[in-house]
């Protein structure tokens, strides 16, 4: 039994997916819906998916020949990723009569392309949460030392510029996983092709992504959490500056009050 490889990756936070289309419609590429299938000619099996997500699937071909697929597609990329954020999934695949992931190997139950699409999604969408983990365990790096410091000294340690430069990191950070999370939700082209929903739940079970959506949730609350602890920090260091300056004032007041009482009896 003959094993190719499946890889999948997530380069970019999205793809200009009609005009990466428009691009590769000479060599034969098909759009469905926001994903583009360019079958490769001279392999029995070989197909490339692009997701509009930035994430695209490579069946039949070696890693070598699947960056040459994506560097093809990097003049469509939109905000690409550096190495170190990117998701990678490398899987093998072959056909028989049930179709299963086993150890990272897929069991085809034909050779028709909807079933290497129906899968794809799940491939795709598991890289595409793993580039929204790593930035994930990237802004708790960043951010690690903020709650020790509070359990330990009763304070947080930073100027008003760090705070804030802190809070603008944890904001980008979370409003952009935020705003993509809708991706990860069971896509459109089930709608249209329901038979092949199995597939995708396979894939999907698989990987895990409902529970690893779950942990992720959870850990964007805690990046809010974070977030209002350091803005209940600012406030609280403006509160404190408040009040030095008032008793600074105070001080000056009766000093001078003093002054005049002296300076009058002399």
């Amino acid at each position: 039994m003959a094993y190719m490889d499946c890889l999948a990756y997530c380069t970019a936070s999205s793809y200009q997916i009609k005009p990466l289309f428009e691009s590769l419609k000479h060599q034969g590429a098909t759009l469905y819906r926001d994903v583009v299938h360019l079958p490769i000619p001279g392999i029995s099996i070989g197909d490339i998916f692009y997701f509009s997500y930035g994430a695209t699937v490579c069946w039949g071909v070696t890693p070598d020949q699947c960056q040459q697929f994506l560097d093809q597609a990097k003049a469509y990329e939109e905000q690409p990723l550096i190495p170190e954020e990117m998701d990678i999934d490398e899987f093998t695949f072959t056909f028989g009569d049930v179709p299963k992931i086993i150890e990272d190997e897929i069991i085809l139950p034909n050779r028709d392309v909807l079933n290497r699409l129906a899968i794809s999604h799940g491939l795709a969408q598991s890289v595409k949460l793993g580039t929204f983990e790593h930035a994930i365990r990237r802004t708790f790096q960043f951010t690690k030392r903020i709650p020790q410091d509070l359990a330990k000294q009763g304070k947080i340690p930073l100027s008003r510029k760090e705070i804030r430069k802190k809070m603008g990191a944890l904001f980008i950070e979370r409003n952009s996983i935020n705003l993509h999370l809708d991706i990860l939700d069971t896509p459109e082209f089930f709608w249209e092709y329901s038979e092949l929903e199995p597939l995708y739940a396979m894939t999907n079970n698989y990987l895990d992504i409902d529970t690893r959506v779950e942990v992720l949730n959870q850990r964007l609350d805690v990046m809010h959490e974070l977030f209002e602890m350091l803005g209940n920090e600012l406030n609280h260091q403006h509160s404190s500056r408040l009040e030095w300056t008032i008793i600074c004032l105070i001080v000056i007041e009766v000093f001078l009050s003093i002054w005049r009482d002296v300076f009058h009896f002399i």
